[in-house]
Parts: structure tokens; sequence; C-alpha cells
């Protein structure tokens, strides 16, 4: 007979064990897995890609472009200065307002900005200001005629600096094979003019532009 002291011992342990499998697995089955980032991205050309100017005085820039069977995502970051913020934020307001994250966040697995090494903004709650931005491409060779929405995180990490994250997710397939490593207008054009968001091309809410499938 198994002593009770054991079976106790086994039942904490299974308890312990058990949501940390859940939460695994279910990073696991919500991430394709034929996910692949794509090499020769640079913040120029994802910015432009975006519909979003990259600042001159933009410092650390970074960006990163992941393609799976279904969706890619574009990832883009940079810092300003807590001025140059305020005025690029005000050149891009979001699609209703600017909103602030409650004081706990629910955990997310890192994975798109944890591979340019850095933290999922999901996570951050001091400092942090988001909002659906739906750049306005009407001048733009590739425009179409409805509003090509990104997800737009500010992040206040110091007293005199801002970091931008933005994130925009697009309909599998499009990107090209070889994505350039210094921006090509002609290949750009190309690219964009085929590119639509996979969530619709419309953004009338902040849930419909952020969510993902």
């Amino acid at each position: 007979m198994i002593p009770r002291s054991a079976l106790l011992t086994a039942l904490a342990v299974l308890t312990l064990t058990i949501p940390v499998s859940a939460a695994a697995l279910w990073a696991t089955e919500s991430r394709p897995t034929d996910a692949h980032w794509t090499k020769g991205v640079t913040p120029e050309w994802m910015s432009t890609h975006m519909g979003l100017e990259l600042p001159a005085s933009a410092h650390s820039a970074q960006a990163a472009y992941e393609t799976t069977s279904r969706f890619d995502t574009g990832l883009l970051t940079f810092t300003l200065t807590r001025a140059e913020a305020e005025k690029y934020l005000a050149k891009h307001p979001p699609d209703g307002k600017w909103l602030t994250p409650p004081p706990s966040q629910p955990a997310k697995p890192p994975h798109d900005f944890a591979h340019l090494g850095l933290p999922e903004p999901e996570t951050l709650t001091t400092g942090m200001r988001y909002g659906d931005v739906c750049p306005d491409t009407t001048d733009a060779p590739y425009a179409t005629s409805d509003p090509q929405c990104v997800n737009l995180y500010a992040h206040d990490y110091t007293p005199t600096r801002t970091r931008i994250y933005v994130r925009a997710h697009y309909e599998p397939g499009i990107s090209p094979t070889a994505l350039p490593t210094t921006f090509s207008s002609s290949a750009h054009t190309s690219a964009r003019s085929s590119r639509a968001l996979f969530f619709g091309k419309a953004c009338s809410t902040t849930s419909r532009c952020s969510r993902k499938p």
C-alpha cells in the first residue's frame, strides 16, 4: 500500500505541473509550426511597408518580418525623446483614443518583439499607451481606398525617452521571397500593392485591428 505522504507529494507535483504544461501547450498550438523570420528586413523598408515614416532622429531602430501559412507579422521599433514622441503620436493619432493598460496584465508568451531582444509591449504597464493607427497612404503609389491599420504602442521607459513599438498583420504569402537589405522603391511598391491586412482593411474598432485568428 502506498503511504499517504507519498500520495500527497505526488498530488502536489501534479497540481504544479498541469498549469505549466497547459500554458506550454497553448503557446505551441497557437503559434504556427511553419513560422519563419525573413532575413534582410530593415527599419526603413518596414516603416514604409507599414505606411509610417521612420523619424530621422530615431535611435535603436529594429525591424522584423515573420511569415506563416496563417498570417504574416511585421514589427518595427525605435526610440525618440519624449518631446519627439509626443509630436510623432500627434501626427499619427489612433483610431479612437490612446488606451492605457490595466495595472495587472495577463501573461503573454514572448515571441514577436522577443525576436528583437525586447519585452512584448502587452506586458508593460507603467508609462504605456497604445492604440490602432491607420496611416494616410492616399498619396502613395500603392494606395488603396481603405485604411491600413497597425498596432502602435508608446512606452515612456525613462523620464526623457520613449520607445515606439509597431506591429502589423498581413495576409500570408504577400511578402517578396527576398526582402531588400536597403530600401528599393520599385521592390517596395510591388510588395505593398498586393498587401492587405489579415483582419480586413477597414479598422472601425480597436478590437478588429488587434485581434489574431
